[in-house]
């Protein structure tokens, strides 16, 4: 695998931390603002919004700039909201600085996620993709953790600018490692916008809403959900996000390595799984045991669909995938801010803080139907075509 897919991973491990890191803060930041977890909480959902609304803009913006400086810029608008979150005198302040910041993921993911893949042999696609998120996964082992031990005893605002720092460790090796790629001849912003509008991906940028945003619908209160239910203490929340990163970066390699293979049986798999293992956190929150290997066997499932779900949608975008793959970036976070809210909603209605486990199987199964309704339009075209066609359309399906 290419150096520069390094570089581009130590973007994600910076960017996978601010974006993970206040779920473990929450009580701090709350508490430090006068104001409630779920109030607190919308920092996730503000955060997740406008990276879901910031992505296409941003890629859209960028067309007409060099691929390796606009990752460049992202980066800098990264370093810059982050110091606004560390400085905020007040929670409106925050969730300024939080906006900020929110800018970057999706283009720097929309277009690191086009590079890499561009990077390596077609059929390695999905694990070059992988590698790119393997950072986020780490961040989540280590970044988020450690980032969360330091908020404890030194103060949120301390890990803010800590993460600035990753930001500034991130551009530098952008600078130095990515190569200058030309941007493909002949593909326009029309171009983009035609293939984001494909009926195709479409469904795959909804199957990435529902399916990876019932992650964040658990995942978003887990601190007072494992304080409160399971009674951990609040220092072992850090722990708790080492083991959701250590199932995040399990699951992220392993699904890369067998979406490469079989992409769709693997999309089903995943996305089955996490839908189930989402339903019964309800039940094992009340024990510590349970609760920790389900926390690990969510990040798992949760990040083995991020591979291919990302390849869908770059392979149905086939010829102008920037664009597309930017809004998937924001569809990951569009749903991780749906989720987040509806978790909130539950919560404050009264039905506890295992009640968004739900709210989160209900999303990954719902988006395990879209999948499935996605396969069989896909396979009644490839029937239409051959019936069409029969000659080199059943050659080619037969090869395949």
């Amino acid at each position: 695998m290419p150096l520069a897919l390094l570089a581009l991973a130590i973007g994600t491990f910076g960017l996978g931390t601010t974006e993970f890191v206040p779920m473990g803060l929450l009580p701090q930041v709350a508490a430090d603002f006068h104001v409630t977890i779920p109030t607190a909480g919308l920092l996730v959902t503000g955060y997740a919004l406008g990276v879901a609304f910031g992505a296409p803009l941003m890629t859209a913006l960028g067309t007409k700039l060099p691929r390796k400086r606009m990752l460049m810029l992202m980066m800098g608008l990264f370093i810059l909201g982050n110091l606004l979150s560390a400085l905020a005198p007040s929670f409106g302040l925050m969730m300024v600085g939080r906006i900020v910041t929110s800018l970057a993921p999706g283009a720097f993911f929309g277009i690191g996620a086009v590079l890499a893949a561009e990077l390596v042999a077609p059929e390695k696609k999905a694990s070059a993709i992988a590698i790119f998120f393997t950072g986020l996964t780490v961040a989540n082992v280590v970044g988020v953790p450690l980032g969360t031990y330091i908020g404890q005893a030194a103060g949120w605002r301390t890990t803010f600018i800590l993460v600035a720092g990753l930001g500034v460790i991130g551009l530098l090796s952008i600078a130095k490692l990515v190569p200058e790629l030309p941007r493909p001849e002949g593909v326009h912003l029309r171009h983009e916008l035609a293939a984001v509008r494909k009926p195709q991906v479409l469904l795959a940028l909804a199957m990435t809403v529902l399916g990876f945003g019932g992650v964040f619908a658990a995942i978003t209160y887990i601190a007072p959900m494992m304080t409160h239910v399971a009674g951990f203490s609040d220092s072992a929340v850090t722990w708790l996000l080492v083991l959701f990163g250590i199932g995040m970066v399990i699951g992220n390699l392993l699904g890369g390595r067998f979406a490469d293979r079989a992409l769709m049986p693997m999309l089903y798999t995943t996305l089955g799984g996490l839908a189930v293992v989402l339903g019964v956190f309800t039940l094992t929150a009340h024990s510590e045991v349970l609760a920790a290997i389900t926390v690990l066997l969510v990040g798992a499932f949760g990040f083995a669909t991020v591979p291919p779900l990302n390849v869908r949608v770059i392979d149905k975008a086939h010829g102008a995938p920037t664009l597309a793959a930017a809004v998937n970036a924001g569809a990951f976070n569009l749903g991780n801010a749906l989720a987040a809210w509806l978790g909130g909603l539950v919560i404050a209605a009264g039905f506890g803080y295992t009640s968004p486990n739900w709210v989160g199987a209900l999303m990954t199964a719902s988006s395990l139907g879209l999948a499935l309704w996605s396969a069989a339009l896909e396979h009644r075209e490839k029937r239409t075509a051959v019936n069409a066609n029969p000659g080199p359309v059943h050659s080619e399906l037969t090869s395949c």
